[in-house]
């Protein structure tokens, strides 16, 4: 469906069990993580990469972009004071 050559997938999937992603048993590849972990890594990766792992500068830029609901600033506030116990 992508079109890839298939040294490119083998590459691509290398890469990808060298992360922890998948595993190659015998040329069988299967997911390591499930996709909320999978979303979650990739979000911590994100942020580690375009906000030098800062959280709050993270927040501060999506707030600026998107007003946020009182739902959502009480369910933040929620996790922080979870966080401080």
């Amino acid at each position: 469906k992508l079109g890839w050559k298939k040294s490119t997938t083998y590459t691509v999937l290398k890469r990808l069990c060298q992360r922890g992603y998948f595993q190659n048993q015998g040329g069988t590849v299967t997911s390591l993580l499930s996709r909320q972990e999978f979303r979650a890594r990739q979000s911590e990766e994100f942020v580690e990469e375009s906000f030098g792992g800062s959280l709050p500068a993270f927040l501060t830029a999506f707030a600026r972009r998107k007003k946020l609901s009182r739902e959502e600033i009480d369910q933040l506030q929620a996790l922080i004071d979870e966080s401080r116990r």
